[in-house]
């Protein structure tokens, strides 16, 4: 077998409505409606350009500063990263639709800028400036 790439990822969501406030109106992200099936969805993002397996202790040092996950937030069932134009722009406006960041904006060695939030199904979510997904 050979994957070729990505082609979806659909969080598990038990309120919908809380999930498509925090995806549609927070994010940003143009939703479809299947009122028959009560499911929304897109087809209007360009493709997901990383797939991987990050142990949680990796994504604790990468938020916290320590390999162990807080105990008073819950564990992530995934990370989806999303890129952004302006992270630390994006930072503020999940802020100010009163969204708690797991840390401030920061630029990571590897010039990746980022910053964290957890999604209402317990994704850790992350909003980026990639340079290296930008160059053609």
């Amino acid at each position: 077998m050979k994957v070729l790439f990505a082609a979806g990822f659909a969080p598990i969501v038990r309120d919908r409505a809380e999930s498509t406030r925090f995806y549609e109106e927070t994010l940003g992200i143009p939703f479809q409606r299947d009122d028959e099936a009560d499911y929304v969805s897109t087809n209007g993002l360009d493709g997901l350009k990383h797939l991987g397996l990050w142990p949680l202790s990796e994504a604790a040092e990468m938020c916290f500063g320590t390999k162990e996950w807080p105990a008073d937030i819950p564990e992530p069932q995934g990370t989806l990263e999303f890129d952004v134009d302006d992270v630390d722009a994006a930072a503020k406006e999940l802020q100010a639709a009163g969204y708690r960041l797991l840390h401030e904006p920061r630029t990571m060695p590897w010039q990746q800028r980022i910053v964290h939030v957890m999604s209402p199904e317990n994704l850790l979510i992350g909003l980026t400036y990639t340079p290296w997904f930008r160059e053609s």
